[in-house]
């Protein structure tokens, strides 16, 4: 699928990963229209890219059904991520259920009703829930733990359902655990990594949910946003589904002693806190289709990703004192 010059649509481009694929496809000389209702995304993450006349942010919500209709018109396809994240799933699920499942539900229909060549939806790992083998490919079953699992799986089989009833060229592509730049800290849509490091940073000890020895397969953004689209411009991936990750299982507990190492702040240690609930205990990925069909090769390890992730917080002259501020131990 040649994007150049086409009109295309992020939804939640002003996010973290987001605003990492908005930057690809300009590269690429798409026509970007970002569309984001500012609850999690930040302006900020797109303004290296205000100059690029291609380029056009509306502030717009999924499940506003009659202005998602009108801004899909002309548009050449679009990459829905825009999402509610994991933890607030855990005290909002109607939150979660109405923008993560009825917001693509309205996203298909908008898609369909401008007969848009392509909706890639961009998934999660958590739709598996935990790993019943590992690695895990794309035939593992799919029985996510939380509301936030279950609703971007119910996501998945909206799109597979205007696929088969309508003729939609659906993609579907499952990003295992995502870290790097602009990542979260703050609030419940902290992540581990970033959470690690603002901790270390601050001279305070990470904090491990439960016993640490849970496992996720964490992947760099940009080898992640280089797997979406390569997965979006394969013409034989409509209709099916496509794993993203590193390919390796990394520990908590080893995360944290990473990012301490990379920190310099080797005289911490970590500390234990409570389990999150319904927490996944093992995620790792099989990205041999991936790697086959789509020639994908991930280039950042987890020690490299880490030490690039810290280089950048620190190159950015961030108020860590002020960001500490915003975070949330247990942010669930």
């Amino acid at each position: 699928m040649d994007i150049k010059n086409k009109k295309i649509i992020v939804t939640g481009g002003a996010g973290f990963i987001g605003s990492h694929l908005v930057g690809a496809l300009l590269d690429d000389g798409a026509e970007v229209m970002v569309l984001d209702n500012f609850s999690s995304g930040k302006m900020s993450n797109l303004s290296q890219y205000s100059s690029n006349r291609k380029l056009r942010v509306v502030k717009a919500d999924i499940l506003d059904r009659k202005r998602l209709f009108k801004l899909f018109r002309g548009v050449h396809s679009v990459y829905h991520l825009a999402t509610q994240c994991l933890r607030i799933s855990i005290n909002n699920p109607q939150l979660v259920h109405e923008v993560n499942s009825t917001g693509t539900l309205n996203v298909c229909q908008a898609a369909q009703e401008h007969k848009l060549k392509r909706l890639i939806y961009v998934s999660s790992s958590e739709a598996y829930g935990s790993a019943q083998y590992a690695p895990m490919d794309e035939k593992h079953p799919c029985q996510p733990t939380t509301i936030y699992g279950s609703s971007k799986l119910t996501g998945e089989l909206y799109a597979r359902s205007f696929l088969n009833t309508y003729g939609l060229p659906v993609v579907i592509v499952r990003p295992f655990n995502t870290y790097g730049p602009r990542s979260h800290f703050e609030g419940a849509h902290g992540e581990v990594i970033p959470k690690f490091v603002l901790r270390a940073l601050n001279n305070k000890a990470p904090v491990i949910f439960g016993d640490g020895r849970q496992t996720r397969d964490f992947t760099y953004v940009s080898d992640v946003v280089e797997g979406i689209i390569l997965a979006s411009r394969a013409d034989w991936l409509v209709a099916g589904t496509v794993n993203i990750a590193y390919g390796k299982e990394v520990s908590i507990a080893k995360i944290a002693r990473l990012v301490l190492d990379a920190t310099g702040m080797y005289k911490l240690k970590p500390k234990k806190g409570k389990a999150r609930p319904a927490d996944v205990r093992r995620h790792y990925a099989d990205i041999s289709l991936a790697k086959r069909r789509l020639k994908y090769r991930p280039r950042v390890g987890i020690e490299k990703g880490i030490k690039k992730y810290v280089d950048w917080v620190k190159a950015n002259n961030i108020d860590l004192a002020a960001c500490l501020k915003q975070e949330e131990l247990y942010n669930w």
